[in-house]
């Protein structure tokens, strides 16, 4: 049995969940550290997570086999759905808070539950309907705090739209994928999902004519740190969890994240959050637990 195999097999998949979700909470702290522009950081964190999965992608190089031309396409959209995600929320992160754009950011479930209805005819159940409601009235507050100018961010009303927006279109990447998840196992899909990514951030950076190379060990380190952190024991490791655990606790796990944020920014960064920022984002975070809870 191989290593990766005596890990899964002996890690509680409750513990593996707790381990990504802190590992999630300190990508915004990791892009707050990093001094180089939000297109080329995030093209260097998707295409080190993938160079770091490719030995498991070779492994299971005859399921490429499986795309045809529908799945393909399916995850030509998620990847280009995912690059834009990445170029707002990490240009959200520099111009609001760290509080205010994780929690907008995780916002996710309840336009995923919006896209589902209007895509695929699902049912929202009331409790998800409220949750929808409750989420958009506190991303309403803490917009708040820049409008009243009661925040030390330099651009927050910016800053929270590009952090609802980064929510959107990672909503979009869920749905796109959805689909094919059905058919292709995870490391190929993903691999896929994540070259076409860092291909769309490359063509980004370079047309905002932001240097692609060229920057110092330390920006390197961070590149690296966002692809192991946030990447392979963060997302990978919810994707893993999802085998073993209800989708309903693994989605509202997922609301420890602004949390976790949020304090790592306090006593790292010394960011002290708004009240209305605060307040906001209680209601913001129960109401997706309440989507969460009423999509399972």
């Amino acid at each position: 049995m191989t290593l990766l195999g005596t890990l899964e097999r002996r890690t509680p998949p409750i513990v593996g969940l707790a381990v990504a979700i802190v590992a999630v909470s300190t990508s915004a702290i990791l892009i707050r550290f990093s001094d180089v522009p939000s297109g080329p950081m995030a093209f260097w964190r998707v295409t080190l997570t993938w160079l770091l999965l490719a030995p498991l992608a070779l492994r299971s190089r005859e399921e490429f086999r499986r795309f045809d031309r529908r799945d393909l396409v399916s995850a030509l959209l998620a990847g280009l759905a995912l690059a834009a995600h990445f170029a707002t929320w990490f240009e959200s992160v520099d111009k609001t808070t760290v509080a205010a754009s994780v929690t907008l950011v995780t916002t996710q479930p309840a336009f995923v539950a919006v896209g589902a209805y209007l895509l695929f005819g699902e049912s929202l159940s009331r409790r998800s309907l409220a949750g929808i409601g409750i989420a958009l009235a506190g991303s309403v507050v803490m917009s708040l705090d820049g409008l009243l100018g009661v925040t030390t961010a330099s651009e927050p009303t910016l800053g929270n739209l590009l952090a609802l927006a980064g929510a959107v279109l990672a909503g979009l990447y869920v749905l796109a994928g959805r689909s094919v998840r059905q058919r292709i196992s995870l490391v190929p899909y993903v691999t896929v999902v994540y070259v076409v990514c860092a291909a769309g951030l490359l063509a980004y950076s370079l047309a905002a004519g932001d240097a692609v190379v060229g920057y110092p060990p330390r920006e390197w380190l961070l590149f690296l740190g966002m692809a192991v952190g946030p990447g392979l024991l963060g997302h990978t490791v919810v994707n893993w969890a999802l085998a073993h655990i209800e989708s309903s606790v693994v989605s509202v796990a997922f609301v420890g994240e602004p949390v976790g944020s949020t304090l790592l920014a306090l006593l790292l960064l010394g960011e002290v959050p708004g009240w209305l920022t605060l307040v906001g984002g209680a209601v913001v975070i129960g109401g997706i637990y309440l989507t969460a809870r009423g999509r399972d």
